[in-house]
């Protein structure tokens, strides 16, 4: 019993940290048709920004997690800005946009490398100590993580179903020549989108830099499990990508508790190819976006 309630407790806090990096993902992608492969470095600028906030400027730390947000918002507007925009009419969007975020992360991962060096640093952002719960020990900082998580997800979710923004996401999602002509400014919905998939990203590489330290490359093994959730779930299923991160995060766990921990990504890429094998679409998938 003692075992199934660490692996519970450790596969909800992998999971909730699993489902920020992949709902802002799948939103991305829901949306516009856009893998984005600058999101596992908005995941490194959020998490350095608040270790420069509260470490070199000595904020509090809830200052520094809320610097650490607008970070990767801020990474999000710009990227629309200065790039996606540009290329939203082209033939070959999903490929050359791609690409082009791919060269993003390149250049910003090396920019980061010069500044901070490669030396790995302590997120400061945690809460240090533990308490007994039914006989383990659950750290002040899973709660941390949790209880974020939880907050973020939850505003996410209502923000999607309970307002005019989320409808207006969903109807560009749906259709984007239909929204148009329903009175939706698409351009718009898309900048909101990345600024918001940004600011998610950013409070996922906080938190997991909490756990596993500081680095330039810290993005790239968060984005590759988000991309294997948004997989599982269905590209551009954002409910199915909340869900299936905490079914992986428990899957995971328990993989790590009974196999070793470096057994847990080779096994995900081995459920990704039985999931594509019996539901191309994914587990919660649906039709192709539709753009033009």
């Amino acid at each position: 019993m003692d075992a199934i309630l660490q692996i519970i407790v450790t596969g909800l806090t992998l999971g909730s940290m699993y489902a920020l990096a992949s709902v802002g993902l799948a939103l991305t992608y829901g949306t516009m048709g856009m893998f984005n492969m600058a999101h596992g470095l908005f995941m490194t600028i959020g998490a350095y920004a608040a270790y420069s906030v509260t470490t070199l400027w000595g904020a509090p730390l809830p200052v520094g997690l809320l610097v650490g947000l607008l970070a990767g918002g801020v990474s999000g507007l710009l990227l629309h800005t200065l790039i996606v925009r540009f290329m939203l009419d082209t033939e070959d969007f999903q490929t050359t946009v791609m690409v082009a975020t791919a060269g993003v992360a390149i250049l910003l991962q090396d920019l980061i490398l010069k500044r901070y060096g490669a030396y790995p640093f302590k997120q400061p952002v945690q809460i240090e100590g533990s308490f007994r719960l039914a006989g383990i020990a659950v750290t002040y900082q899973s709660v941390l993580i949790l209880a974020i998580a939880a907050a973020l997800i939850g505003a996410m979710a209502w923000l999607l179903t309970r307002t005019r923004f989320g409808l207006a996401i969903r109807a560009t999602a749906m259709n984007q020549d239909a929204a148009q002509l329903m009175g939706v400014r698409t351009e718009r919905i898309y900048l909101q989108v990345i600024i918001i998939s940004g600011a998610l990203a950013a409070a996922a590489g906080i938190l997991i830099s909490s756990l596993a330290g500081l680095s330039p490359a810290m993005g790239s093994n968060p984005l590759i499990r988000a991309f294997i959730i948004c997989v599982v779930a269905g590209l551009g299923s954002v409910t199915g990508a909340g869900l299936s991160a905490i079914a992986l995060g428990l899957f995971e766990a328990a993989i790590g508790y009974y196999f070793g921990v470096r057994y847990g990504l080779p096994v995900m890429l081995g459920l990704v190819v039985l999931v594509l094998i019996f539901k191309p679409a994914g587990v919660f998938g649906r039709q192709e976006v539709v753009r033009s």
